[in-house]
């Protein structure tokens, strides 16, 4: 009597551990690395390269691919309190939590414009959701954890004290180099809020300012005006 052998290939079992989505996956980071990842509270500035950094250190991990992980950093740099964390001052991080340089005044331009664009997309989704509500009835507003809530309201204050509203602001114009000068004060454009300062020191197209609050960043020329 012949016996039949069964060539149904076998199929590999799930890894129990993998982890399945993004959530997942930056909890998972901010638990590795406390020092660089947060899941509340104020972000910081991330290492430019950092995805290198982290496909070298978690290399052969189980848990996490590289497609896992370049999803959960493009999800954790276009978050609203990431983009918030771009401001004068604010110092990339790597994994480790080892300081990497400031931000530049363009990276700082660019996440506050990311952020209004953002915001502005959610409140003309809201818009639509509300208009197409029965006899016009309001939407649900989806509520924020209310640490989270009160962290907005506290850093839309200090924004508020920090920033001079433009009507009080004198009329402003570019400047090239040769007409500026050590201790000179100047405006200088941080994305949509000009903030006052004073020259510190001129390098060509260069130029270090220190601000009302007590920060010095380098910005080029073309963010001064007079």
């Amino acid at each position: 009597m012949t016996t039949e052998q069964n060539n149904t290939p076998e199929t590999q079992p799930e890894n129990p551990e993998k982890l399945k989505d993004v959530k997942e996956v930056l909890a998972y980071l901010a638990e590795k690395f406390p020092s660089c990842f947060s899941l509340e509270g104020d972000a910081k500035p991330l290492k430019i390269g950092l995805f290198q950094d982290l496909a070298e250190r978690l290399e052969g991990d189980e848990k996490v691919s590289k497609t896992q992980l370049r999803q959960a950093i493009r999800r954790y740099t276009n978050s609203w309190r990431y983009l918030r964390s771009a401001q004068p001052g604010a110092v990339r991080v790597d994994l480790d939590g080892n300081p990497c340089g400031e931000l530049d005044a363009e990276h700082i331009e660019h996440a506050q414009k990311t952020l209004q664009e953002s915001q502005e997309r959610a409140k003309a989704q809201r818009q639509e959701r509300q208009a197409k509500s029965p006899k016009g009835e309001k939407a649900p507003a989806r509520r924020r954890p209310a640490r989270a809530e009160h962290a907005g309201k506290v850093k839309a204050a200090k924004l508020k004290q920090k920033v001079e509203p433009k009507r009080n602001l004198p009329p402003m114009e570019k400047v090239s180099s040769d007409k500026l000068s050590a201790n000179q004060g100047v405006m200088v454009m941080l994305g949509s809020a000009p903030a006052k300062g004073v020259i510190v020191d001129i390098n060509r197209d260069d130029v270090m300012v220190r601000l009302e609050s007590g920060l010095t960043v380098k910005v080029k020329v073309d963010h001064i005006r007079i």
